[in-house]
C-alpha cells in the first residue's frame, strides 16, 4: 500500500509542472468604454452627428411626404405631360433619401467610418493596456465578458494556428 501511494506521488510530482495553472483574467468592456471621458466625447460627437443627420433625412421625406400627397390629389386632373414630371420628380426625391440614407448609415456610410476615425485610436489604447497589465500579471488569457467571448489576450505559445496550417498541407 505505501508503495503505490508512493508511486502516486511521485508521477503526480512529475506531472504537476505539464498541469500548471492556466492565469486568466477578464475585463468588461462596457465598463470600461462607459467610465473613459475620451470614449464619452467621441459618442457625444457621433449623436450630434446622426441627430442632424436624422433631421435632414426627415426633411427630405416631409418634402416627398408633400408632393407625393400633392400629386395624388391632382393627378386625375394632370396632363400626361404633367404627370410623367411629377412622377419622375417623385422617383428622383425617393432616390435621394435612399441615397441619403446608404451614403450616411450604410454599411460603408459616413456613421461607421466617422466611428471608426474616432474610436478606433481609443480601443487601440485600451487594448494597449490591456496587454501591458496581462503581461505584468503573467496572464495567459484575457477575455472580454460584456459581450460574446471575446480574447483580447493570448500568451503567443498558445498560438496553435501555424501547427493547424500545417497539418493541413500535409493532408
Amino acid at each position: 500500500m505505501k508503495k503505490i501511494i508512493f508511486i502516486l506521488s511521485f508521477i503526480g510530482f512529475l506531472t504537476s509542472p505539464l498541469f500548471a495553472q492556466l492565469k486568466i483574467g477578464y475585463i468588461d468592456s462596457d465598463i470600461i468604454m462607459d467610465n473613459l471621458p475620451d470614449v464619452q466625447d467621441a459618442r457625444k460627437k457621433l449623436d450630434a452627428l446622426i441627430r442632424d443627420w436624422q433631421t435632414e433625412l426627415r426633411n427630405l421625406e416631409t418634402e416627398f411626404k408633400k408632393k407625393k400627397d400633392d400629386f395624388d390629389k391632382r393627378n386625375l386632373i394632370m396632363t400626361d405631360q404633367t404627370r410623367t414630371e411629377a412622377e419622375k420628380e417623385l422617383g428622383d426625391l425617393e432616390r435621394n433619401i435612399s441615397d441619403f440614407r446608404d451614403k450616411k448609415f450604410g454599411p460603408k456610410g459616413e456613421l461607421f467610418q466617422q466611428q471608426d476615425e474616432l474610436m478606433k485610436p481609443l480601443q487601440n489604447k485600451i487594448f494597449n493596456v490591456i496587454q501591458e497589465i496581462a503581461v505584468e500579471e503573467d496572464l495567459d488569457f484575457v477575455f472580454d465578458r460584456s459581450g460574446d467571448i471575446i480574447f483580447l489576450y493570448a500568451k503567443s505559445e498558445y498560438d496553435l494556428t501555424a501547427k493547424v496550417l500545417e497539418q493541413l498541407q500535409l493532408e
